[in-house]
């Protein structure tokens, strides 16, 4: 290396930094947002939010399931005891039981599952009539977006106390459900 030379390498790095962040069209780093739209040298930062809709193609309500529920409840919906998510093949339970229809659409992970009513419709009567269906009453009504959108507009305050109510009224009607995972 030429005595001097590092000055120059030095400077190239200067202008490409410069050169970066002129390309982004904001500051550097130390003045970019911490939430929104916050710069990054690769760009600009996608901010998640819960209610975030689902941009993923999709062309059934089985791939919507895919991508939206089975990562935590399976493929199969059997769940997962260790980490205490519930199993849905006998989700049809809750149709017999006073509250427990509105309960399917309120838990966390239908609300939070980033698909909007219509979808969220849709993944809820494919469950019920594929992977639950050994279990829906005979005169089931399908759930509609009209009526997510209701559920959307009461969200449970304790999922835990809601279930343990359902699971006290499905006993006293001769039906067992699990109390939790």
């Amino acid at each position: 290396m030429r005595k001097g030379s590092w000055r120059l390498d030095r400077l190239d790095t200067t202008v490409a930094f410069a050169l970066v962040y002129s390309l982004m069209g904001s500051a550097p780093m130390a003045q970019a947002q911490v939430h929104g739209n916050t710069a990054t040298t690769l760009g600009r930062q996608v901010v998640l939010h819960a209610n975030a809709p689902s941009i993923a193609p999709t062309h059934s309500a089985r791939a919507l399931y895919v991508l939206h529920c089975a990562g935590c409840h399976s493929l199969d919906g059997s769940g997962s005891t260790s980490a205490r998510v519930p199993d849905m093949r006998q989700l049809g339970l809750f149709l017999r039981v006073p509250g427990g229809r509105e309960f399917l659409l309120q838990v966390p992970g239908v609300m939070g599952s980033g698909l909007n009513d219509e979808q969220v419709a849709q993944v809820t009567n494919w469950v019920l009539s594929s992977i639950a269906n050994a279990s829906i009453p005979p005169h089931h009504r399908v759930f509609d977006a009209a009526e997510v959108s209701q559920a959307r507009r009461s969200p449970l305050v304790d999922v835990a106390a809601t279930r343990a109510v359902l699971v006290q009224r499905a006993q006293q009607l001769g039906l067992q459900i699990a109390q939790t995972p």
